[in-house]
């Protein structure tokens, strides 16, 4: 009998220790978001932006709507947390101050022009929907504006003007020269809605992105007295 009663002791101890106890581990609000955020854009992506709903994004997420809108009191606040999403896959902004790369090579790296495959077909995706619900919804085309093209090219034009101070480069105007770079660069790695690719492939284009730096490099190199 007591070696039962040791036996059962000892099957109970072991069955506590796998129960896990109090309360199951809560999803941080950080991880709540990026899963929110991926869910809704799958869902701007199939239903556009006038087919997707709140309702719809909290039960694909499997969360209340009291969660949702606690994150995200809106559905432009979803898709300006998208935008901020591709604007990171479309520019590698900011950088480390004290980076000390050839010019070339550090806008190869801004642009991510080598990205892979699964990574541009999502920017284009995203580039594909914007350009097709702007047309529908004013305030789409606002929020693109405002956090999107306008920011980036902000962006882009503080690190050339940081070039400038380091006297690495001459622009006299860098907000002019970032909307010059990226007019160049991203007119040739994403394609418009409806219009076929014009490169036969990928690396054929990617020695096309390098020229178009190569070009701007040259063209913003500092002037000596005797130039």
């Amino acid at each position: 009998m007591e070696a039962l009663t040791k036996q059962r002791g000892g099957k109970a101890d072991q069955a506590a220790t796998r129960r896990p106890r109090g309360r199951p581990k809560t999803v941080s609000d950080d991880a709540r978001r990026a899963e929110i955020v991926k869910a809704a854009r799958a869902t701007f992506y199939e239903l556009g932006y006038g087919g997707t709903t709140m309702d719809l994004v909290a039960a694909r997420c499997k969360i209340s709507k009291q969660t949702l809108y606690r994150l995200f009191p809106g559905k432009t606040d979803l898709f300006m947390a998208i935008i901020a999403e591709h604007r990171a896959s479309m520019l590698a902004l900011p950088r480390d101050p004290d980076e000390n790369l050839p010019l070339g090579e550090a806008l190869e790296q801004i642009f991510m022009i080598d990205i892979d495959e699964a990574k541009e077909r999502e920017r284009e995706a995203f580039v594909h929907l914007a350009i097709a619900e702007s047309r529908q919804y004013p305030e789409i085309a606002t929020l693109l504006h405002t956090y999107g093209a306008k920011q980036s090219q902000q962006m882009l034009a503080d690190w050339l003007d940081q070039q400038c101070q380091r006297g690495l480069i001459e622009i006299a105007d860098v907000l002019s020269g970032a909307r010059m770079l990226m007019t160049m660069i991203f007119g040739a790695m994403v394609s418009k809605p409806g219009h076929p690719n014009d490169w036969p492939d990928r690396e054929t284009r990617l020695r096309h992105l390098r020229q178009c730096i190569a070009i701007f490099v040259a063209g913003v190199q500092p002037r000596t007295n005797g130039r």
